[in-house]
């Protein structure tokens, strides 16, 4: 769904730019260019007031605060992974690689990739060929609906878990992408009503990786006008909720990455989790944290430990 809406989205910018392009060139070439390049420059300034924000809101924060040329840079690094990514790898991507099943196992734990908030699977591409070099069957899900509730993509989670435990006879490693490790909690929550059943679930699950997870929600989430955007408003009900829900202990099956110029997820420690491993990686940008060497290299050792 997401990816045609992606597609349908880039393909009316594109038409939109082309026929600007073809009507002014004639009378002022100049004006054409100018005309066509609109679109950029709102999308550069989109993703300038998002860090402005981001830094103003850190200011208060209890993780080191970015120098602005950190800033800078970060800015500079998520222009173009975002572009690849919401360009690129989601909407026309998505389907190009499968997920790696082998019929035998290898021995090597296996891995369930979960992605965030206005995403598909496309976001993990280029996990792929890393995890199947070292042996790690995966499944990369699609959580749907897009703007329905985190609650909703329990059932997607759970049979993935299942396909990747089948495959490779141990209990897999969840490795989460922003809003995917409030679904992946979710996931851990739902149909644990007794501490026996809370112990059952965790058997089923290695270890929770998270990248840029706004755990404790996100000051940007009080302006999403869907139902999963909602939920993870700074300090929200739904995210205070899971948290009592969940029993002593549970996070210690997370390991937390996040970042001070993290520009969807702030104030930064929002995606520490009280409990988990954190880890700070600092001048590195929401999606840009997805694909950051030393991140996915501490994730796929993580992967590969017991």
């Amino acid at each position: 769904m997401i990816a045609r809406w992606q597609r349908a989205f880039l393909l009316f910018i594109l038409t939109a730019m082309a026929a600007w392009l073809a009507w002014q060139w004639p009378r002022s070439p100049g004006l054409a260019l100018l005309g066509a390049l609109i679109p950029l420059a709102v999308y550069l300034l989109v993703m300038a007031i998002e860090f402005v924000l981001m830094h103003v809101t850190n200011r208060t924060d209890a993780a080191p605060r970015a120098r602005l040329f950190q800033v800078f840079v970060a800015w500079w690094a998520e222009v173009w992974v975002a572009l690849a990514v919401f360009g690129w790898r989601q909407p026309f991507r998505h389907q190009s690689l499968p997920d790696w099943l082998p019929a035998e196992p290898t021995g090597r734990r296996g891995v369930v990739l979960i992605h965030g908030f206005m995403c598909n699977r496309g976001l993990w591409l280029p996990w792929f060929a890393p995890l199947r070099e070292r042996g790690h069957a995966f499944v990369a899900v699609n959580l749907e609906p897009v703007m329905g509730s985190i609650d909703e993509y329990v059932d997607t989670i759970d049979e993935a878990v299942a396909r990747v435990t089948a495959a490779t006879g141990q209990a897999p490693v969840l490795v989460c992408h922003s809003m995917g490790g409030l679904a992946a909690r979710a996931w851990l929550r739902a149909g644990a009503a007794t501490a026996a059943a809370d112990h059952q679930k965790e058997r089923r699950v290695h270890r929770v990786l998270t990248l840029g997870t706004p755990h404790g929600g996100t000051w940007l989430g009080r302006f999403s006008r869907a139902v999963n955007g909602r939920q993870m408003s700074l300090a929200g009900e739904w995210v205070g909720a899971l948290q009592r829900a969940e029993p002593a202990g549970r996070a210690a099956l997370f390991t937390c990455w996040y970042s001070n110029c993290d520009n969807i997820v702030f104030p930064a420690t929002t995606a520490a989790l009280a409990g988990a491993d954190n880890r700070l990686v600092e001048g590195v940008a929401h999606v840009q944290m997805a694909f950051h060497p030393g991140v996915m290299g501490e994730c796929l050792d993580e992967v590969g430990r017991g």
